[in-house]
């Protein structure tokens, strides 16, 4: 997300400084930063740093957020010891965690609901996976409301291939987001073309029976099909980069040693836990996601049936086992 996005907005003539670390962050310093789409490859030539210490801080500066959420935390501290408590943090993350966790730190913090269908599996290189419009990216301040700020990074992001609007509400769309992202895990677990499957279904059904015993309210699955509708092309092939599954299953396929799990199905079972909800396959695809994730397992090596099997549940019927597209 911050590489595709950072790099459009460069390519698109936006002040930007990349903040990366470990061998991504050098191929980015050694040679550029990829950016692979079905319209091209170019190669950009963004300022990048290993450390928020590294920027040279301006009082009006916006830090476009985009870490796991399981990397948050340091994200700010960082960001706190470095940056002026004036600059704006946009939380461009899945989950909802991030925001009020942005808040304590910062007084200006802004929530985006994020789809945006992009990979990186390569140091220094990103690919945006839907073209010509890379992404969809509404904002609004958190917790609610919107103000210039709000407007000048939507400005920007529509005049970088992406497109963005203001919403007063935007945590109201996080929570469907996060709906959606419950998926993720199956997609880890299982690998992609399983996001329809009954294991999947189930964990969505859990999200919303905490939703709704939480009293949040979320937006309905219309709203959020209009609001995509054929705006996005995540199949697009991009020559020389095959898609891959997910964010988290790009985790699991990086070897990263974390995934982001427990901000998102893990938000489900908090809900559930503080509402009395019961939540066991969330509860088990949070388990077994984690430890993929610890014991460096590659995505994809468990069907949804074994999995559902842990809990006692019998095979699918066809309908639910096969992949779809």
């Amino acid at each position: 997300m911050g590489g595709v996005v950072g790099g459009r907005l460069f390519e698109y003539g936006h002040d930007v400084v990349l903040v990366a670390q470990g061998d991504h962050g050098r191929a980015i310093a050694a040679a550029g930063l990829t950016l692979a789409s079905a319209t091209g490859v170019v190669v950009l030539p963004v300022p990048v740093t290993g450390s928020a210490h590294s920027v040279d801080w301006r009082d009006d500066d916006v830090v476009l957020l985009a870490v796991k959420s399981q990397d948050t935390e340091l994200a700010l501290r960082q960001l706190s010891a470095s940056a002026p408590r004036s600059v704006a943090i946009v939380c461009m993350q899945n989950g909802v965690a991030n925001e009020p966790t942005a808040l304590r730190r910062f007084a200006r913090v802004y929530g985006v609901c994020v789809m945006c269908p992009a990979s990186h599996l390569e140091p220094g290189v990103v690919v945006a996976s839907s073209s010509p419009v890379t992404a969809l990216l509404d904002i609004g301040r958190y917790p609610s409301g919107s103000d210039d700020v709000a407007e000048a990074v939507a400005a920007a992001l529509s005049s970088s291939t992406m497109e963005s609007i203001v919403r007063p509400d935007i945590m109201r769309w996080k929570y469907t987001k996060l709906l959606r992202n419950l998926g993720n895990a199956v997609d880890a677990i299982c690998g992609p073309g399983y996001r329809e499957t009954r294991l999947a279904q189930l964990a969505w059904e859990e999200g919303e029976a905490c939703l709704l015993a939480a009293g949040t309210d979320y937006a309905s699955v219309a709203e959020d099909r209009a609001r995509r509708g054929d705006r996005l092309h995540p199949g697009d092939d991009v020559s020389g980069y095959p898609r891959g599954g997910s964010s988290s299953w790009q985790s699991l396929a990086r070897g990263q040693g974390t995934i982001e799990t427990d901000y998102l199905n893990g938000e489900i079972i908090l809900l559930g836990r503080l509402h009395g909800v019961p939540t066991p396959v969330n509860e088990l695809l949070q388990r077994l996601a984690d430890q993929m994730a610890r014991d460096r397992v590659a995505p994809g090596t468990m069907s949804p049936d074994d999995a559902l099997g842990l809990l006692g549940y019998p095979p699918a019927p066809a309908r639910y086992s096969t992949e779809t597209s």
